[in-house]
């Protein structure tokens, strides 16, 4: 047996250590390259088989492999294998875009291997039966999924080939990196502008596309296009959407609605297309979306009835949409809604770093500046100086080297104050929303926070309100287009993976057309139970979840349960040093690829479960505390750790405690008294737990280059430096202090 385990360890590091030949001239002959490039692929396809180099997960093996059969030129067996990567990627027609720049590549080589054509004309032919082949409602994904930059393909090639100059060799992962380089260059450079130009000539063929520019009364200019199906002769009703990311999905959101059968409005806001005047985004949406509204209900081709949809700032527009409600707007369908200063830019009164990166990528010019925001090296390396470099908050644009009267604005503003309020609706202005709405957002949802929130005050202020929420397994991206088959690496349910494009629509025949209600609306809350297979339906969010289990900061020992109030008060202390920016970072797990990142954190664990327990809904409860300074920024994380030790995350919640309280004043905390501090507005999580399992909930003090450093001297946080930091921040938890689990039971 020993002898055994003596040959598998020499078997692993031989795997470890091994290199294949890759001529030094390859890097800088590109003849070299092409003809050593398929012998390189066929070898990576070996090892990616293996056990040591396959992926746990399915679709990120399938994905690798279809890209490297490619490159080994074995284009019929790589179709086969996109085929079952989109299978797995979405396992209905929506998957089906997925890809298609390595598809039409694909298909022209054999095409011109068999037809002996050239490879322009290859490449029309099989365009041209692709796109009359292909599911309708996916013609208007074409466009991104064929979309790339030639120049920054041929730059990472480059880049990747200089590592590999002077060398003979060259070793499994960059191999496999190089084969993805080399394809990506291949593609692009192959197949556009050609293929851009075929899919410009057939949206001719199919749809009237106009743009143009709207004057408001105020003096300002919208750039608005509208696109309409040929075939649709009379008035219909029209899908607005607002777009701060002029170019980018503006056809894309027109011809999805033309496809359904709509007229399609996409408006850019202003500041961005044709428009001169200065970017501002979120400050003047309500007003200039009631002009747009207006113009287009007196347009021949719209019936007089207006519908919005779309996600993240433009589920936010359609917020702003209905603080000032035109006749003519009848259903909105806010998708991973934006809660401006709920969520966004800060969340739960902590600013961000992000805010910056995407403050640039809308402002840099009248598109989007795609090169600026995908650079996340050049993003991680500025939010690290400044985390290193201990100045304040505030100094951020300036680090970046961009000084931005945007974000300066935004951090004035710390508090949920009139800045904020002015842009949504605000409390009681809620009541006389009395359209139908549409809501969908997801567990795993950056804005999730903000969807709710907007469910939530809608429901509380007009208590007659026809406002329908869908929530399940789905990111910021899947719960604005269709569910995938894996979410942050994990298979989700059959059940749960829809396309929320199709439930959209249905939700439009409905409230537009006089059609049937979507089947899943079967009431006010519709919710995927992960791990389930089963959608549930309540009337509010609160019913969610039939009971509540409060875990306690304790750690189950000596037969003691965390799901029991403790029978004395003790605290677990923990003390935090601003001063240090290199800490040693801690890990809990059984191993470094299933690990949990701990630094800054104290944590408990549960006994082991002796049930099932369906978590549902958000956690709640209250954090009895003490430190030794006037404010405090909290971080809170629950997993889920199964019986084999792998980790499942569950729920997460960030708060600045002087405004946890109220978030429009700010109440400093006292030092060095028992204070009592609520935990509101956390994520959302639906998921069954498995009897053997236990809970793990992490509590401690932000402090990261993500977000804001609050150093609790109670000045403006923005303000603050590391001078601030004084002696290092004490807390004690409280063991009577308790997270709130909310249960679902049939």
């Amino acid at each position: 047996m020993k002898f055994k385990i003596l040959l598998a360890l020499i078997f692993v590091n031989l795997m470890q250590a091994q290199k294949f030949y890759f001529p030094k001239t390859a890097a800088t002959d590109s003849l070299i390259l092409e003809k050593q490039m398929p012998g390189l692929a066929e070898q990576v396809i070996s090892n990616l088989q293996t056990v040591k180099h396959k992926p746990e997960n399915n679709i990120d093996f399938l994905d690798s492999l279809f890209r490297l059969q490619i490159v080994a030129k074995d284009y019929k067996k790589a179709m086969m294998t996109l085929s079952e990567y989109r299978n797995e990627f979405a396992d209905h027609n929506m998957g089906g875009y997925k890809s298609m720049g390595y598809e039409l590549y694909s298909l022209a080589k054999l095409a011109q291997t068999e037809t002996k054509a050239s490879f322009p004309n290859a490449l029309q032919s099989v365009f041209n039966k692709k796109y009359e082949s292909i599911d309708p409602k996916l013609i208007p994904r074409i466009g991104a999924a064929i979309e790339g930059d030639v120049n920054d393909s041929r730059k990472l090639l480059k880049k990747v080939l200089s590592k590999q100059q002077g060398k003979d060799s060259i070793d499994y992962n960059s191999a496999l990196a190089l084969c993805k380089t080399y394809l990506n260059y291949k593609t692009y450079s192959s197949i556009l502008p050609q293929s851009s130009k075929l899919l410009e000539s057939k949206d001719q063929e199919k749809f009237i596309i106009e743009t143009k520019d709207l004057k408001t009364k105020y003096g300002n200019t919208l750039t608005i296009t509208i696109v309409r199906k040929k075939e649709n002769k009379s008035p219909l009703p029209v899908i607005l959407a607002s777009n701060i990311y002029a170019g980018q999905f503006d056809s894309f959101f027109g011809k999805r609605a033309a496809i359904y059968n709509y007229v399609g409005a996409v408006v850019n806001t202003r500041g961005k297309r044709n428009s001169n005047d200065e970017n501002n985004p979120f400050e003047y949406e309500s007003q200039d979306i009631y002009e747009v509204i207006d113009w287009i209900s007196k347009q021949p081709w719209c019936n007089g009835k207006v519908g919005m949809m779309g996600g993240s700032y433009l589920g936010f527009s359609q917020w702003a949409a209905v603080k000032k409600l035109h006749p003519a707007l009848k259903t909105i369908v806010p998708q991973v809604a934006v809660g401006i200063g709920i969520d966004y830019p800060s969340k739960n009164n902590v600013f961000m770093s992000y805010m910056l990166r995407w403050i640039q990528y809308v402002t840099n010019n009248k598109y989007t500046d795609e090169l600026d925001f995908g650079n996340a090296t050049k993003w991680d390396s500025i939010n690290t100086k400044w985390y290193k470099s201990g100045k304040s908050f505030r100094a951020l644009d300036t680090i970046s080297g961009k000084p931005s009267k945007i974000f300066q604005r935004w951090l004035d503003h710390p508090g949920y104050d009139q800045y904020w309020k002015k842009m949504v609706p605000y409390k009681e202005e809620f009541a006389k929303i009395n359209i139908p709405i549409l809501t969908t957002t997801g567990y795993y949802d950056d804005d999730q926070i903000g969807a709710l929130y907007y469910f939530k005050e809608h429901n509380k202020y007009n208590k007659n309100a026809e406002h329908y929420m869908t929530i399940g397994p789905y990111t910021h991206g899947g719960a604005q287009s269709f569910g995938y088959t894996y979410v942050e690496g994990n298979r989700i349910d059959p059940s749960a993976r829809i396309s929320i494009d199709d439930l959209a629509f249905s939700w439009f025949d409905y409230i537009l057309k006089n059609g049937k209600k979507p089947e899943i609306l079967k009431d006010k809350v519709n919710f995927q139970i992960m791990n389930t297979n089963t959608w549930k339906h309540v009337p509010t969010l609160d019913q969610m979840h039939t009971s509540t289990l409060k875990f306690y900061l304790q750690n189950s020992k000596n037969n003691s349960s965390v799901f029991n109030k403790p029978g004395s008060l003790s605290f677990t202390k923990q003390t935090v040093d601003f001063k240090n920016r290199d800490d040693k970072d801690t890990y809990y797990g059984v191993s470094k690829k299933d690990s949990i990142k701990t630094t800054d954190f104290i944590y408990f664990e549960s006994e082991v479960l002796d049930k099932d327990l369906i978590m549902s809904g958000n956690l709640s409860g209250v954090f009895n505390i003490s430190i030794n300074k006037k404010d405090i920024d909290t971080s809170t994380l629950l997993y889920e750790i199964k019986p084999n030790g792998k980790s499942f995350w569950l729920s997460t919640h960030l708060a600045r405690a002087s405004y946890a309280k109220d978030n429009e004043v700010r109440q400093l905390l006292e030092p060095n008294k028992i204070q009592q501090i609520p935990i509101k507005q956390s994520i959302f999580m639906s998921k069954k737990i498995e009897k053997g399992s236990k809970l793990l909930l992490l509590v401690g003090v932000n402090k990261n280059s993500a977000w804001q450093i609050n150093y609790g001297t109670g000045k403006d946080v923005s303000e603050e430096t590391i001078k601030d930091s004084g002696e290092p921040l004490e807390v004690k938890w409280y063991n009577d202090s308790y997270v709130e689990i909310p249960v679902y039971e049939d």
